[in-house]
């Protein structure tokens, strides 16, 4: 049988297997790939190769030849672009190079498409590819309302390097909201599990003590009196709409979010009705070394609302900078020794129980329990209390040999004659 094989090219570094074949050779079914593999047809540099493996920059991939008649689904078809759509995604590039774009998405434009959803940042991105091999992709989302810095990778290996620090958190996005009210704490951390809502056909988010674990970090930068208040966020789990969903579920909901907050999410006077939720900053590593850290500006309706409560806006960025976090060995480090900690009091609790019970068991030699400090003892009379009624005389055989005997005791009792 003939064969076939391909160079992985600098693009296609660090993709799986199967998604090259989606690429380069889009009518083989995954079902025939699979055979390949289990077969040993596919290899890798003249390795046996499966489907899920990652391939790498210069590495040859061979293959039988794949049917000439493609049956899989068409390349989807790029919509053309105007003059206009081009100008769009022009004037909200933020940073761009080799690897990576960062684009400043304004409010009301959806990241992707959808339902009814013709116009949408996916859908401009043909016009940033310049002369890179392949289209930008998107790594991450925000939602239409949402405005700020979103990131696009220019090629398959920085788009793999991004998904991998967005899902193990080492990404860092920080948001700047106003919210309705002030939250009696200055700063915190929000925990409450988040599900789909049943009967919203998965557009809304409520917390549901079964649903997915969520996190986020607030702190207030400045606050309107009790009418309003300026919040920077920062989501440390990745749900959909879920700084929405924790703001309003601790009683402050983000103005212009009516979907969750309702009617309350409404300030009166010029404050604009629009969602006031901005990805105002991104950090990121760069996977050719380095790191992305870019800010994006306000939206006009944004930056009106903050001077008509009266925010200073050179205080959000004073307070941006947050602590280091712990890594992870000095995390597990910590917890080992707190464990340790519980693990010795317990024992020594155990230890001095013994003891006790070893002294009450020998007859006559029952140790008095200690009292806590500002409790009365047995027998005494309790602080501002009435003093305790003297007990009559012990009936004889009432005592038992080694009790220990509490309160004012009465006159022996006389033998009888």
């Amino acid at each position: 049988m003939s064969g076939d094989s391909a160079i992985v090219a600098e693009e296609d570094d660090g993709i799986r297997l199967d998604r090259w074949f989606k690429r380069h050779r889009p009518g083989t079914p995954h079902a025939l790939i699979a055979r390949w593999a289990r077969s040993g047809e596919l290899t890798i540099d003249g390795r046996k190769a499966d489907v899920s493996d990652r391939i790498e920059a210069g590495q040859t991939i061979a293959m039988p030849v794949p049917p000439a008649a493609p049956s899989g689904p068409r390349p989807r078809k790029e919509k053309a672009l105007s003059p206009a759509d081009v100008a769009l995604a022009e004037a909200m590039v933020i940073h761009r190079d080799k690897s990576a774009l960062v684009l400043d998405k304004p409010p009301g434009l959806a990241t992707q498409g959808g339902t009814k959803t013709d116009s949408h940042v996916d859908g401009l991105l043909g016009a940033l590819q310049g002369d890179a091999a392949v289209r930008p992709k998107l790594v991450h989302r925000l939602d239409k309302d949402t405005s700020g810095a979103l990131l696009v990778a220019r090629t398959p290996r920085a788009a793999a390097w991004f998904a991998k620090a967005f899902s193990n958190r080492s990404a860092r996005k920080t948001y700047w909201a106003i919210v309705v009210g002030v939250p009696d704490i200055a700063q915190g951390e929000i925990d409450l599990p988040l599900a789909k809502q049943p009967g919203s056909g998965g557009e809304k988010m409520h917390v549901d003590e079964k649903g997915l674990p969520s996190k986020s970090r607030y702190r207030v930068i400045e606050r309107a009196g009790n009418s309003a208040a300026w919040v920077e966020l920062q989501p440390l789990t990745g749900r959909t709409h879920q700084l929405r969903v924790h703001m309003a579920a601790i009683g402050h909901p983000i103005v212009g979010d009516g979907k969750y907050g309702g009617k309350g999410a409404f300030l009166t006077g010029t404050i604009s009705r629009k969602l006031h939720l901005h990805s105002r900053r991104l950090r990121i590593d760069h996977p050719d070394g380095g790191a992305i850290d870019i800010s994006a500006p306000l939206p006009p309706h944004f930056a009106e609302s903050l001077e008509a409560l009266g925010f200073d806006p050179l205080l959000g960025d004073l307070l941006t900078e947050e602590a280091p976090r712990a890594s992870t060995k000095t995390v597990q480090k910590a917890k080992a020794k707190a464990h340790a900690k519980q693990v010795r009091k317990a024992r020594r609790g155990e230890r001095r129980g013994r003891a006790e019970a070893k002294v009450q068991s020998k007859p006559g030699t029952a140790k008095p329990a200690k009292s806590k400090p500002g409790t009365a003892k047995s027998g005494a009379p309790k602080p501002g209390g009435k003093p305790p009624a003297k007990r009559g005389p012990a009936k004889p055989g009432a005592a038992k040999p080694g009790a220990a005997k509490t309160g004012a005791r009465g006159p022996a009792p006389r033998k009888p004659r």
